[in-house]
């Protein structure tokens, strides 16, 4: 099972990107973040891929994302599902038997440092109930978080900036500590460049200076047949590179089709579209 994960910065802008990433990596399981824009203004091709199970979950010009499946992998339609603590379109869950994947994009801060901590907190409770329950949890998107110093370049590190704070870094310490491996560092826990994001000026990206803020984050079960996880500096016009693993997993032959998903408890603040095909 090869899943890769991708903050495109703008689903319009990157199109032809993410189609040539479909074309020619053939991943399992795409999950995307940023996508800004609503599932009627995503592009037509990727809205209606015959060959993944998907949903896009947007709105206009702002946060939004989308979790595709390939079928040839998952030939059950998984059911997908938002927890309760979505808001700004930021999570969609999709789960096929006891494997539960989830593309989130937690919010930077900036504008509420607040929602931030409420949103880290409400996924730490998700991942502690998955995993109680015995699922075969990964999650993966843009956490915003760079976990550690060797995660941020030595010139761009300050402990008061948003993002590297040790209270932000200890949330995520504390996901972690229910049972999931980062899966980054798991395979390569020296490496001083293995960033994912780049400020979009003075040729930082070129330069490999940058920040480690997207993840794949797997409980013990998928930890124990994951084989890789990289990095790509080098791919696509997003401020973000695609991060890829793969998992000595089976296709799921014989699965049956998930039941639909449960409709939400509550109510959001924010308008929360989602189509599925």
């Amino acid at each position: 099972m090869k899943v890769t994960t991708w903050n495109v910065n703008g689903i319009r802008a990157r199109e032809h990107q993410v189609m040539e990433w479909l074309t020619v990596e053939k991943p399992d399981v795409l999950c995307l973040q940023e996508i800004k824009a609503s599932p009627e203004a995503v592009p037509h091709q990727l809205l209606e891929l015959p060959g993944y199970w998907s949903l896009w979950h947007g709105h206009k010009g702002y946060s939004g994302v989308a979790l595709l499946l390939r079928k040839a992998f998952f030939p059950g339609r998984p059911a997908f599902s938002h927890p309760d603590f979505d808001v700004d379109c930021r999570i969609v869950v999709a789960e096929v038997g006891q494997l539960v994947l989830a593309s989130i994009y937690v919010p930077n801060g900036n504008r509420n440092y607040d929602e931030k901590v409420v949103f880290l907190k409400a996924l730490d409770d998700f991942a502690r109930a998955q995993l109680a329950a015995g699922k075969r949890l990964l999650l993966c998107g843009d956490l915003n978080v760079a976990r550690t110093e060797l995660d941020v370049h030595p010139t761009l590190r300050q402990p008061t900036q948003l993002g590297q704070t040790p209270a932000e870094r200890a949330m995520l310490e504390h996901l972690l500590g229910h049972g999931l491996t980062d899966l980054g560092r798991h395979f390569d826990p020296t490496n001083e460049r293995l960033f994912t994001w780049w400020a979009p000026w003075r040729n930082l990206r070129e330069l490999d200076v940058g920040w480690r803020l997207d993840y794949q984050l797997a409980s013990a079960e998928l930890t124990a047949v994951a084989r890789r996880c990289e990095a790509l500096r080098t791919f696509g016009t997003s401020d973000h590179g695609p991060v890829t693993a793969s998992y000595d997993l089976q296709p799921f032959v014989g699965v049956a089709d998930a039941p639909a998903a449960a409709p939400r408890s509550t109510a959001p603040a924010a308008p929360q579209l989602g189509f599925d095909f």
